[in-house]
């Protein structure tokens, strides 16, 4: 973020969706927000399942639509809860639940000048192709800063050892 004020940043907002990758643009964007003085804004974007068409097709769309909200309030509670504990980030904090597409949903949250949006920047490798929508969306519509943070060293990891067992190939032991 060089060259841009970061004393004038009020607030940073974070897309957390329990994802290796969103918890590593949760600690990162926790970090920004104590070393900036600002609030840490979490937003979880939740579509009904089979998106809206099915959902208003749903003849119980209002109940089930409560009960969407309802879940996905839980799930970006217990994330929050399982990085932080009960000490909190140490900055205030605001737990947001957006119903849509996370790109659209975090640029509409992310809406001032003043804010810096963080998103994680998708995988790496064979399947990058078909990730980082949400962070193109992002640094193609944000009217604020958007900082993009690369996959952690230990999610490249973890994918390789799930292709492995996907594919049921041998580990080579030597290297351990």
């Amino acid at each position: 973020m060089s060259g841009y004020d970061t004393s004038a940043v009020a607030r940073v907002v974070v897309g957390v969706s329990g994802s290796l990758g969103s918890v590593t643009a949760l600690r990162r964007a926790t970090s920004l927000a104590r070393r900036l003085g600002a609030e840490l804004w979490t937003v979880l974007a939740w579509e009904p399942p089979g998106g809206d068409p099915a959902a208003r097709r749903s003849p119980a769309g209002g109940p089930a639509a409560e009960e969407w909200q309802r879940l996905a309030r839980q799930r970006l509670i217990a994330v929050l809860e399982e990085i932080f504990g009960g000490d909190g980030p140490g900055v205030p904090i605001h737990a947001v639940v957006v119903r849509g597409p996370p790109g659209p949903a975090l640029v509409a949250t992310a809406d001032r000048e003043d804010d810096v949006l963080v998103v994680g920047a998708g995988r790496r490798g064979l399947h990058r192709a078909f990730s980082g929508r949400v962070s193109r969306h992002c640094l193609a519509h944000a009217v604020c800063p958007v900082l993009a943070v690369p996959p952690s060293p230990l999610q490249s990891q973890l994918l390789s050892v799930h292709r492995r067992n996907t594919w049921h190939l041998r580990m080579d032991l030597r290297r351990l």
